[in-house]
């Protein structure tokens, strides 16, 4: 998966267990999940509508985030790094990565700019890991 706003993989595991595994891969990059949000249960409950599992988590990383909202304010709207674990129609399992690049070019600012680098070089060590 290579879109403009993202990057991911396929992982050939149980959806549980690829949850626990980018859990646990994004803590040693230094990231915490903040939000843990089951768009399948939420559909079912408020539209009565199934569909596979898929799970949005609001990963962050505080050094990082605190660097970010120092230089800019403003940046909590584009904050956190959201991360994607999915099953598809097939049953397969996908990891996917917001690209903190897509998203924080629209700050403009440099310094903004080397932190997306730096979070996006661990978001795909992350990736790579699972």
């Amino acid at each position: 998966m290579n879109l403009q706003y993202g990057f991911g993989k396929t992982i050939a595991s149980s959806f549980d267990e690829a949850i626990e595994k980018v859990t646990q891969e994004l803590q040693r990059e230094g990231f915490g999940v903040l939000t843990d949000i089951d768009v399948a249960a939420t559909l079912k409950k408020k539209l009565n509508q199934d569909m596979p599992p898929y799970r949005i988590l609001g990963a962050c990383n505080p050094p990082l985030a605190n660097q970010a909202l120092r230089a800019e304010p403003s940046i909590g709207l584009l904050l956190p790094c959201n991360v994607v674990v999915r099953q598809d129609d097939d049953g397969k399992i996908h990891a996917e990565f917001m690209d903190p690049y897509a998203v924080l070019a629209l700050v403009d600012k440099p310094e903004i700019n080397k932190l997306a680098g730096e979070v996006r070089e661990r978001l795909m060590r992350v990736m790579q890991a699972l």
